[in-house]
């Protein structure tokens, strides 16, 4: 099987059966989920739903910052809050950066 990525223009149209066939006629394989599959991109999609959260509640309308400030202000979440700071449950209530460390250590 080959892994091809492409970014699609309308999703809708990559989910489609005769699209889906069409792939497996050329042996390849689509990096996406069937219509419906709720369990597609559940990590990132949570992921993200919880970083414009929580930077709305820090920072106020994300609309107001120029693109520079905006990855300035993001590079400052994910490296120093989320990953330093930030513990998770589904880490065992650690940080990621605390979770990295032991899974380096072992």
């Amino acid at each position: 099987m080959i892994k091809v990525l492409r970014r699609p223009v309308e999703s809708g149209q990559y989910t489609s059966i005769e699209f889906t066939n069409r792939l497996a006629d050329w042996g390849l394989a689509g990096s996406y989920g069937s219509v419906g599959d709720c369990w597609d991109n559940a990590a990132m999609e949570s992921f993200w739903a919880t970083l414009k959260k929580e930077l709305r509640h820090i920072h106020g309308p994300l609309e107001q910052f120029t693109r520079s400030e905006l990855r300035t202000i993001l590079f400052d979440y994910i490296e120093v809050f989320y990953n330093r700071s930030r513990h998770q449950q589904g880490l065992g209530d650690r940080t990621p950066a605390e979770t990295y460390a032991a899974s380096r250590a072992a």
